[in-house]
Protein backbone atom coordinates (compact mmCIF):
# COMPACT_ATOMS: atom_id res chain seq x y z
CA UNK A 1 0.00 0.00 0.00
CA UNK A 2 3.04 2.32 1.12
CA UNK A 3 4.76 2.03 -2.37
CA UNK A 4 1.37 2.57 -4.20
CA UNK A 5 0.88 5.94 -2.32
CA UNK A 6 4.66 6.87 -3.07
CA UNK A 7 3.80 5.97 -6.83
CA UNK A 8 0.81 7.99 -7.16
CA UNK A 9 2.43 10.74 -5.50
CA UNK A 10 5.61 10.89 -7.50
CA UNK A 11 2.75 10.75 -10.49
CA UNK A 12 1.27 13.80 -9.35
CA UNK A 13 4.69 15.35 -8.88
CA UNK A 14 5.59 14.37 -12.74
CA UNK A 15 1.89 15.88 -14.03
CA UNK A 16 2.09 18.55 -12.23
CA UNK A 17 5.92 19.48 -13.20
CA UNK A 18 4.47 18.31 -17.18
CA UNK A 19 1.51 21.20 -16.79
CA UNK A 20 3.93 23.76 -15.72
CA UNK A 21 6.39 23.04 -18.35
CA UNK A 22 3.45 23.13 -21.10
CA UNK A 23 3.26 26.33 -19.68
CA UNK A 24 6.38 27.97 -19.86
CA UNK A 25 5.92 30.68 -21.88
CA UNK A 26 3.59 31.61 -19.64
CA UNK A 27 5.60 31.07 -16.71
CA UNK A 28 8.57 33.61 -18.70
CA UNK A 29 5.51 35.94 -19.31
CA UNK A 30 4.66 36.32 -16.12
CA UNK A 31 8.31 36.45 -14.77
CA UNK A 32 9.12 38.90 -17.28
CA UNK A 33 6.67 41.49 -16.71
CA UNK A 34 7.60 41.59 -12.87
CA UNK A 35 11.16 41.75 -13.30
CA UNK A 36 12.42 45.70 -13.68
CA UNK A 37 15.49 44.61 -15.64
CA UNK A 38 16.23 42.33 -18.87
CA UNK A 39 16.76 38.84 -17.82
CA UNK A 40 19.52 36.09 -19.46
CA UNK A 41 18.62 32.66 -20.44
CA UNK A 42 20.92 31.40 -18.05
CA UNK A 43 19.37 33.45 -14.79
CA UNK A 44 15.95 31.80 -16.27
CA UNK A 45 16.51 28.32 -16.33
CA UNK A 46 18.74 28.98 -13.01
CA UNK A 47 15.30 29.98 -12.00
CA UNK A 48 13.31 27.17 -13.14
CA UNK A 49 15.58 25.08 -14.01
CA UNK A 50 15.43 22.60 -10.13
CA UNK A 51 11.87 23.02 -10.14
CA UNK A 52 10.50 22.14 -13.46
CA UNK A 53 13.39 20.18 -15.01
CA UNK A 54 13.91 22.58 -17.66
CA UNK A 55 16.84 23.02 -19.78
CA UNK A 56 17.82 26.02 -21.53
CA UNK A 57 16.54 24.72 -24.86
CA UNK A 58 13.76 24.56 -22.92
CA UNK A 59 13.87 28.01 -21.81
CA UNK A 60 14.48 29.26 -25.52
CA UNK A 61 11.28 27.09 -26.94
CA UNK A 62 9.75 28.78 -24.63
CA UNK A 63 10.78 32.21 -25.10
CA UNK A 64 10.05 31.49 -29.02
CA UNK A 65 6.64 30.80 -28.42
CA UNK A 66 6.05 33.37 -26.23
CA UNK A 67 7.43 35.68 -29.07
CA UNK A 68 4.75 34.37 -31.46
CA UNK A 69 1.78 34.98 -29.24
CA UNK A 70 3.09 38.62 -28.32
CA UNK A 71 3.05 38.81 -31.73
CA UNK A 72 -0.48 40.62 -32.60
CA UNK A 73 -0.37 42.63 -29.06
CA UNK A 74 0.95 45.93 -28.10
CA UNK A 75 4.11 44.61 -26.36
CA UNK A 76 6.71 42.28 -27.76
CA UNK A 77 9.36 39.93 -26.42
CA UNK A 78 12.95 41.54 -26.90
CA UNK A 79 16.40 40.56 -26.79
CA UNK A 80 18.96 43.07 -25.44
CA UNK A 81 22.71 43.22 -24.36
CA UNK A 82 21.34 41.83 -20.86
CA UNK A 83 18.79 39.71 -21.72
CA UNK A 84 15.17 39.32 -22.02
CA UNK A 85 12.84 41.37 -21.75
CA UNK A 86 8.92 42.22 -22.91
CA UNK A 87 8.20 46.17 -23.94
CA UNK A 88 6.08 48.10 -25.64
CA UNK A 89 6.12 48.38 -29.40
CA UNK A 90 7.57 51.42 -30.69
CA UNK A 91 4.36 52.16 -32.76
CA UNK A 92 2.70 52.75 -29.52
CA UNK A 93 5.30 55.07 -27.99
CA UNK A 94 3.24 58.22 -28.32
CA UNK A 95 0.32 56.77 -26.17
CA UNK A 96 2.28 55.30 -23.56
CA UNK A 97 4.11 58.64 -23.19
CA UNK A 98 0.77 60.07 -22.04
CA UNK A 99 1.19 58.49 -18.80
CA UNK A 100 4.23 61.16 -18.24
CA UNK A 101 3.04 64.82 -17.56
CA UNK A 102 6.20 66.54 -19.04
CA UNK A 103 8.02 65.16 -22.15
CA UNK A 104 11.35 63.63 -22.11
CA UNK A 105 13.97 65.92 -22.61
CA UNK A 106 15.61 66.20 -25.66
CA UNK A 107 19.26 65.06 -25.91
CA UNK A 108 21.23 68.19 -26.99
CA UNK A 109 23.39 67.57 -30.34
CA UNK A 110 27.00 67.97 -27.99
CA UNK A 111 25.70 65.14 -25.91
CA UNK A 112 25.00 63.00 -28.79
CA UNK A 113 27.81 63.77 -30.75
CA UNK A 114 29.75 62.90 -27.39
CA UNK A 115 27.83 59.73 -27.16
CA UNK A 116 28.28 58.37 -30.79
CA UNK A 117 32.08 58.90 -30.89
CA UNK A 118 32.40 56.54 -27.41
CA UNK A 119 29.90 54.27 -29.52
CA UNK A 120 31.96 53.93 -32.44
CA UNK A 121 35.76 55.04 -31.32
CA UNK A 122 35.57 53.37 -27.83
CA UNK A 123 37.55 53.26 -25.90
CA UNK A 124 38.46 56.94 -25.90
CA UNK A 125 39.26 59.63 -23.90
CA UNK A 126 38.37 63.38 -23.26
CA UNK A 127 40.71 64.44 -24.88
CA UNK A 128 40.69 62.65 -28.06
CA UNK A 129 36.71 63.53 -28.29
CA UNK A 130 37.76 66.81 -27.86
CA UNK A 131 40.21 66.66 -31.17
CA UNK A 132 37.58 64.73 -33.29
CA UNK A 133 34.44 67.36 -32.36
CA UNK A 134 37.00 70.76 -32.76
CA UNK A 135 35.63 72.28 -29.14
CA UNK A 136 36.11 71.52 -25.37
CA UNK A 137 33.36 69.36 -23.87
CA UNK A 138 31.78 70.34 -21.01
CA UNK A 139 32.30 68.00 -18.08
CA UNK A 140 28.36 67.93 -16.98
CA UNK A 141 28.05 65.91 -20.89
CA UNK A 142 30.47 63.10 -19.39
CA UNK A 143 28.94 63.53 -15.91
CA UNK A 144 25.19 63.36 -17.58
CA UNK A 145 26.53 60.03 -19.54
CA UNK A 146 28.11 58.79 -16.21
CA UNK A 147 24.90 59.15 -13.88
CA UNK A 148 22.60 57.94 -16.97
CA UNK A 149 24.88 54.52 -16.96
CA UNK A 150 25.69 54.57 -20.92
CA UNK A 151 29.18 55.00 -20.02
CA UNK A 152 31.54 53.82 -17.55
CA UNK A 153 35.46 54.26 -17.25
CA UNK A 154 37.04 51.54 -19.07
CA UNK A 155 41.00 52.12 -17.95
CA UNK A 156 43.56 54.55 -18.24
CA UNK A 157 45.50 55.72 -21.55
CA UNK A 158 49.49 55.38 -20.48
CA UNK A 159 50.09 58.46 -21.77
CA UNK A 160 51.30 61.43 -19.34
CA UNK A 161 48.47 62.69 -17.50
CA UNK A 162 47.09 58.81 -17.62
CA UNK A 163 43.77 60.45 -19.02
CA UNK A 164 40.37 58.17 -18.86
CA UNK A 165 39.25 56.11 -21.40
CA UNK A 166 35.65 55.79 -21.54
CA UNK A 167 33.19 52.95 -23.01
CA UNK A 168 29.85 51.84 -23.97
CA UNK A 169 27.94 50.09 -20.92
CA UNK A 170 25.29 47.27 -21.07
CA UNK A 171 22.37 50.12 -20.08
CA UNK A 172 23.27 52.17 -23.06
CA UNK A 173 22.93 49.08 -25.34
CA UNK A 174 19.79 47.68 -23.37
CA UNK A 175 18.25 51.59 -23.91
CA UNK A 176 19.28 50.96 -27.69
CA UNK A 177 17.24 48.28 -27.82
CA UNK A 178 20.60 46.26 -28.71
CA UNK A 179 22.05 42.92 -28.07
CA UNK A 180 25.54 43.88 -28.63
CA UNK A 181 27.59 46.92 -30.17
CA UNK A 182 28.03 44.95 -33.72
CA UNK A 183 23.90 45.56 -33.62
CA UNK A 184 25.21 49.22 -33.79
CA UNK A 185 24.35 50.79 -37.73
CA UNK A 186 26.85 50.45 -40.03
CA UNK A 187 26.75 53.05 -42.33
CA UNK A 188 28.95 55.16 -44.75
CA UNK A 189 31.46 57.69 -43.70
CA UNK A 190 29.78 61.05 -43.31
CA UNK A 191 31.17 63.60 -45.86
CA UNK A 192 28.12 66.36 -45.58
CA UNK A 193 26.72 67.79 -42.57
CA UNK A 194 23.09 66.24 -43.35
CA UNK A 195 24.75 62.68 -43.06
CA UNK A 196 25.76 64.14 -39.20
CA UNK A 197 22.04 64.84 -38.88
CA UNK A 198 20.59 62.01 -39.70
CA UNK A 199 23.33 59.94 -37.41
CA UNK A 200 22.30 61.99 -34.53
CA UNK A 201 18.77 61.60 -35.49
CA UNK A 202 18.48 57.95 -35.32
CA UNK A 203 20.79 57.47 -32.01
CA UNK A 204 18.37 60.22 -30.54
CA UNK A 205 14.97 58.43 -32.02
CA UNK A 206 16.90 55.04 -30.82
CA UNK A 207 17.46 56.14 -27.13
CA UNK A 208 13.48 57.38 -27.00
CA UNK A 209 12.38 53.95 -27.04
CA UNK A 210 8.90 53.03 -24.69
CA UNK A 211 11.32 51.84 -22.44
CA UNK A 212 13.90 54.46 -22.15
CA UNK A 213 10.73 57.45 -21.96
CA UNK A 214 12.05 58.53 -18.50
CA UNK A 215 15.38 61.29 -18.59
CA UNK A 216 16.86 62.70 -16.14
CA UNK A 217 17.60 66.50 -16.13
CA UNK A 218 20.59 68.42 -16.77
CA UNK A 219 22.67 68.42 -20.27
CA UNK A 220 19.75 65.67 -21.14
CA UNK A 221 17.10 68.59 -21.16
CA UNK A 222 18.16 71.30 -23.70
CA UNK A 223 16.52 74.92 -22.97
CA UNK A 224 15.57 77.47 -26.09
CA UNK A 225 19.36 78.41 -26.48
CA UNK A 226 19.89 74.80 -26.62
CA UNK A 227 17.73 74.03 -29.19
CA UNK A 228 18.32 76.87 -31.37
CA UNK A 229 22.25 75.15 -31.30
CA UNK A 230 21.15 72.00 -32.81
CA UNK A 231 19.88 69.85 -29.94
CA UNK A 232 18.18 66.68 -31.81
CA UNK A 233 14.65 65.88 -31.40
CA UNK A 234 13.66 62.25 -31.76
CA UNK A 235 12.17 61.95 -34.92
CA UNK A 236 11.52 58.72 -37.49
CA UNK A 237 15.14 58.83 -39.16
CA UNK A 238 16.08 57.47 -42.62
CA UNK A 239 18.16 54.27 -42.83
CA UNK A 240 20.65 55.82 -45.30
CA UNK A 241 23.74 57.53 -43.63
CA UNK A 242 24.87 57.55 -39.99
CA UNK A 243 28.45 57.26 -38.31
CA UNK A 244 30.78 54.82 -39.21
CA UNK A 245 32.05 52.73 -36.51
CA UNK A 246 35.39 52.63 -36.87
CA UNK A 247 35.19 56.75 -38.57
CA UNK A 248 32.98 58.96 -37.05
CA UNK A 249 33.08 62.38 -39.13
CA UNK A 250 36.41 64.43 -37.73
CA UNK A 251 34.73 67.30 -39.25
CA UNK A 252 31.70 67.14 -37.51
CA UNK A 253 29.94 70.42 -36.51
CA UNK A 254 30.96 72.04 -33.15
CA UNK A 255 27.84 72.59 -31.01
CA UNK A 256 29.84 75.49 -28.91
CA UNK A 257 26.48 76.81 -27.57
CA UNK A 258 25.48 73.47 -26.53
CA UNK A 259 28.93 73.32 -24.64
CA UNK A 260 28.12 76.74 -22.80
CA UNK A 261 25.47 75.48 -21.09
Amino acid sequence: MSETVDSQADLDIQNTADERIAQLDRILEAILLASEQPLPTEQLQRMLGHELGVTKKDIREALAKLNEDLATRAAELAEVSSGWRIQVKREYAEWVGKLYQEKPPRLSRALLETLALICYRQPITRGEIEDVRGVALSPNIIRTLLDRGWIREVGVKEVPGRPSLFGTTHQLLDDLNLRTLDDLPSLPEIKDPQQLETALARLGEQLHEPHALEAPQGDLAGDDEAREAGAVVPEAAPDDGVVDRDAVASDAPAADQDEQR
